[in-house]
């Protein structure tokens, strides 16, 4: 292109509009990161600098939609009537999108979620890895995997899920969660004995973790309308006319259940071993009666 007809291009109206549109991008853009700088230097709260940050590139992109009305529109009742005529067909053509910016917002409150807690969003659980103004990012677990573990699979869900279905937050309010055991043994064994050994076995493995979490659910009484439920770890008996069950309920960290569970297995089957006999894990049986 020569530089007559460049000149020419210039002095067009819809070009100088787009020329100052692109001005109005650069700026926008570096003033955003220069913001984010700031932020990552005076900021040393990892999710309140995440949510900040995520709060400075949607304003970024508010002003550059609302740079971009005033450039393309002389007057703010162009602007209006603009808005006006095209808002109801926006509204319908872009609702996810509007959903999905309003459960943004929503996110960023802290009310639902921040990036770390284990959530159930749209019929999938996993780790918040990233929040975005339109879709929230999970490390999905579980799925063809048996436990609490990851899978590999990373699942974006939009925003606006949080309006559709219920999200479960599993470490929110308080970074534990309830886990039961159920151990039948033969109704012959020596209950008291195995009792004090599921005992001593609790508070070595979970013992210091639930005291540490009592904290936790005090204040969380202090908040809600909960009951005083218990924290410490809890052993509870049943039996029948074929092996007498125990029951182990106790706390644990959300991201280590299966370790926690894989532990208490372990010593317990341990301790039945070394029993001398007091305790024997039972086993379904069938008992035939012979008649002449």
């Amino acid at each position: 292109m020569e530089v007559s007809q460049l000149t020419n291009w210039l002095s067009e109206p819809l070009a100088k509009r787009f020329l100052l549109l692109l001005v109005a991008f650069i700026l926008v853009m570096l003033v955003a990161r220069f913001l984010k700088r700031i932020l990552s230097r005076y900021v040393s709260d990892n999710s309140t600098r995440y949510q900040a940050k995520k709060l400075v590139t949607l304003l970024g992109y508010i002003v550059f939609a609302l740079s971009g009305m005033l450039i393309f529109n002389y007057k703010l009742s162009n602007i209006t009537l603009a808005v006006g005529l095209a808002g109801a067909g926006i509204a319908f053509a872009l609702q996810e999108v509007i959903m999905s910016i309003a459960g943004f917002l929503v996110i960023l409150s802290g009310k639902y979620f921040k990036v770390g807690d284990r959530v159930q969003m749209g019929g999938v659980k996993g780790d918040v890895v990233d929040i975005g103004v339109l879709r929230t990012t999970l490390m999905e677990i579980g799925d063809w995997v048996d436990g609490d573990l990851y899978n590999g699979k990373m699942v974006r869900l939009t925003n606006s899920y949080l309006f559709k279905e219920p999200v479960y937050n599993y470490s929110g309010d308080f970074p534990f969660l309830w886990d039961e055991i159920k151990i039948p043994v033969r109704t012959d064994s020596d209950q008291e004995y195995f009792k004090g050994v599921l005992n001593q076995i609790l508070d070595e493995v979970v013992g210091d973790f639930s005291r540490d979490s009592q904290a936790s659910w005090d204040k969380l009484t202090g908040q809600l309308y909960v009951e005083k439920a218990q924290i410490p770890p809890m052993i509870t008996f049943s039996f029948d006319e074929n092996w007498s069950t125990y029951t182990l309920r106790y706390v644990v960290d959300f991201k280590k259940r299966r370790t926690t569970k894989n532990l208490i297995y372990e010593k317990v089957h341990k301790a039945i071993l070394q029993s001398g006999g007091k305790v024997s894990l039972a086993g379904s049986s069938l008992e035939v009666t012979l008649t002449k």
